[in-house]
C-alpha cells in the first residue's frame, strides 16, 4: 500500500525505510539492498538516500513510499493518489514508474485518485460516489 499520509519512520533514512519491508520479512540480502538503492534512483532521489524524512520534501517522501512499495516486488499495489504531492515533472515520473512495474512485473495497480487524466491512462476505471458504484468504464486502447 502506498497512501496519501507516507507513514515513513522519522528516525530512518530514505533507504532504511525503503528496506524496511525487506528487514522485517527477513529478505534484507546484498542484492535486495542494491534493488532497493536502484528504486530510489527510479524515483530520482539517489542524492537523498541518507537522509531523514524530516528533511525531505513532500513529493520526495512520498517517492521514497513509492520505492518502499516496490521493493517487495508485489503482485498486486494499492495506491492513494500518487501524485497529490508532486509537481508536474515528478508526478509523470511516478506515473510512468506505476506503468513500468504494471508492465515488467506483470504487478495489478489499484489506484485511487480524482485525477481524471491520470485515471484515463489505466486500464479499467471504477467510478464511486458516496460509497457506491456509478461507473465502470472498459480498458483504454493504450491498455488492453
Amino acid at each position: 500500500f502506498v497512501f496519501q499520509s507516507f507513514l515513513l519512520i522519522p528516525e530512518l533514512t530514505a533507504l532504511e525505510n525503503v528496506l524496511l519491508p525487506l528487514e522485517i520479512s527477513g529478505e534484507l540480502t546484498p542484492h535486495r539492498i542494491q534493488k532497493a538503492e536502484e528504486l530510489l534512483g527510479l524515483v530520482g532521489l539517489t542524492h537523498r538516500s541518507k537522509h531523514y524524512p524530516a528533511t525531505l520534501s513532500g513529493g520526495e517522501q512520498q517517492r521514497v513510499a513509492l520505492a518502499r512499495a516496490f521493493v517487495i516486488d508485489p503482485q498486486v499495489l494499492f495506491v492513494d493518489e500518487p501524485t497529490g504531492s508532486l509537481d508536474s515533472d515528478n508526478g509523470k515520473l511516478i506515473i510512468d514508474l506505476l506503468f513500468q512495474l504494471n508492465a515488467v512485473l506483470k504487478t495489478t495497480i489499484v489506484i485511487v485518485t480524482h485525477d481524471h487524466d491520470l485515471a484515463k491512462k489505466c486500464g479499467r476505471i471504477l467510478q464511486i460516489k458516496a460509497g457506491r458504484l456509478i461507473d465502470q468504464n472498459l480498458p483504454s486502447e493504450e491498455h488492453s
